[in-house]
């Protein structure tokens, strides 16, 4: 399988310890600069605490090994999106050891509900050989108040990016320069007696899907699997007094 969380890669070099190189210091900079500019407007939601949380998730997949990080940062029932659809975390990583090298990833927008139960965070991954890619993990707020993932899904660029003569990437495909301006984005928040319409759900022919909603229905978000394998996260925010597309992120049938 691919995707972000079947992919061993490089060390975060943004969030390593103080034997990191003088660039990764400055990745870990630059992310600790990203989290104090997140929105907020006026809510209780809180999409600074998210990015944060996925960030510490990252670091621990490196401090701690990748597995181990993806079982502690799950909320119950939480899923991964693999090849025959959502799999609970349980039983994806029953009886599997950390690799050697884990995933590097990292937020670069997170979209939260307005009272803080629900978000979507979108990032970029790298793995050791380039490999670059794109993941969206939705986020639910556990009653000691802090975030775990309960879905995860992750794929590759399909072209990757053409890299120079170096062997380097492209600026806007390295994960850690998202860092450098993490958006965190709230639903607008309801006013007294106001009802919300409920979003327009998207029903794809051939597919299972599932969807969530926040507790005070601001944010929503639907996964899909066709037959043919295709995987699909479509998250919805309302804003200005409408529906708005948040995410709309499609992954290829995985190989083999």
């Amino acid at each position: 399988m691919t995707g972000r969380f079947l992919i061993a890669t490089v060390a975060l070099g943004a969030l390593l310890s103080a034997c990191a190189s003088p660039q990764q210091q400055q990745r870990a900079r630059q992310a600790n600069m990203a989290e104090r500019v997140l929105e907020r407007a006026g809510s209780i939601g809180d999409p600074g605490k998210v990015a944060a949380a996925d960030f510490a998730f990252a670091r621990a997949a490196q401090e701690d090994g990748q597995w181990t990080a993806f079982r502690r940062y799950a909320a119950p029932g939480a899923v991964l999106h693999g090849r025959n659809g959502p799999v609970p975390v349980t039983s994806f990583l029953s009886g599997m050891d950390d690799p050697s090298e884990a995933v590097e990833w990292a937020p670069n927008t997170v979209w939260s509900s307005c009272d803080g139960t629900l978000a979507i965070s979108f990032g970029r991954f790298e793995d050791t050989e380039g490999l670059v890619g794109s993941y969206v993990s939705a986020w639910a707020l556990q009653r000691d108040g802090s975030y775990k993932y309960t879905y995860d899904l992750g794929a590759p660029d399909n072209p990757q990016p053409v890299r120079d003569p170096e062997g380097e990437a492209p600026d806007d495909a390295i994960v850690v320069e998202g860092l450098r301006s993490v958006q965190g984005r709230i639903a607008d928040c309801p006013r007294r007696g106001e009802i919300i319409p409920l979003p327009p759900l998207r029903i794809v022919d051939g597919a299972r899907q599932e969807t969530a909603m926040s507790d005070d229905k601001t944010l929503a978000w639907t996964w899909y699997h066709t037959d043919q394998g295709v995987r699909s996260v479509n998250v919805q925010w309302y804003r200005g007094g409408e529906w708005q597309d948040a995410v709309n992120f499609a992954a290829p049938p995985l190989a083999g």
